[in-house]
């Protein structure tokens, strides 16, 4: 049993909680919980080691079985030390070490979404379980944007880092990455001068830029894109929150298309 702040793996746990530098330099983060840590074996994701307390659940203690039975290392923390590692205010006794390893992006790919300038932990992780639900196919990371694999982001993301490729890229590489494979794309900005979702046409292949919070996009964001939506509001509230935002529009993309699929059926 680990009882001592000392030891090796409660460091590299601390290491990874903090600064985006120290998760890139490890090449590795953190799951923390039993649900997340049951996507991640699920997926057949690479697990370093799993740390768990006496607080564990009976679920969490069958899952440290599997976890065993699958010769992945397992060690006994005690329960002060692990609820100090915690970003949770109540632990559920279990934290996995995972290596940053970002799936691969589909060589042909017809709906991407950039995430730009969203700052909000919260925020971002949501957009990330929105995208998984929406079938979005790929996720780019400009610099302006926190870390997706910061812990609070991947606890709000409930499993999609498991199932979506999440790359952190440059602008430069973003436009590289459009101009070299993708470049029958229509790249749409989520803006509140643009025109109706409702009266877009999402069902061509397209990627998707949400800005921040605070300010909207970038000037790059504003750059890259070749046409400008926005969600048409009845009240007078002036404007919606990233990750609702972005949610309604991708959401809209997966309606049109999965009608346009279901008129081709019945023809």
């Amino acid at each position: 049993m680990i009882s001592s702040f000392q030891n090796q793996k409660l460091k590299l746990v601390r290491a990874l909680a903090g600064r985006p530098k120290e998760r890139r330099e490890a090449g590795a983060f953190l799951a923390e919980g039993v649900r997340l840590i049951e996507d991640a074996f699920a997926a057949n994701w690479p697990i370093r080691f799993v740390l768990y307390s006496d607080e564990l659940s009976e679920r969490g203690r069958e899952l440290v079985k599997k976890l065993e039975d699958k010769k992945i290392e397992v060690e006994k923390v005690e329960s002060g030390l692990l609820q100090s590692l915690s970003e949770t205010e109540t632990s559920q006794g279990i934290i996995a070490v995972l290596n940053q390893v970002p799936l691969t992006i589909h060589p042909s790919p017809n709906f991407i979404l950039i995430l730009d300038s969203i700052r909000d932990p919260g925020n971002l992780g949501t957009l990330l379980r929105s995208a998984d639900a929406a079938g979005v196919q790929a996720v780019l990371i400009p610099p302006e944007t926190t870390d997706a694999f910061a812990p609070k982001v991947v606890r709000a993301g409930m499993g999609a880092h498991f199932r979506l490729p999440i790359h952190s890229m440059s602008w430069n590489e973003i436009r590289a990455q459009f101009s070299a494979t993708h470049p029958r794309l229509n790249i749409y900005l989520a803006d509140m001068d643009g025109q109706s979702c409702w009266e877009t046409d999402f069902r061509t292949p397209l990627a998707l830029i949400v800005g921040g919070e605070a300010e909207g996009a970038s000037e790059q964001a504003r750059k890259l894109a070749n046409a400008f939506v926005k969600i048409p509001m009845a009240g007078k509230t002036e404007s919606l929150n990233a990750a609702v935002a972005g949610s309604v529009l991708m959401f809209e993309v997966m309606r049109q298309r999965n009608l346009n699929t279901k008129v081709t059926k019945e023809h």
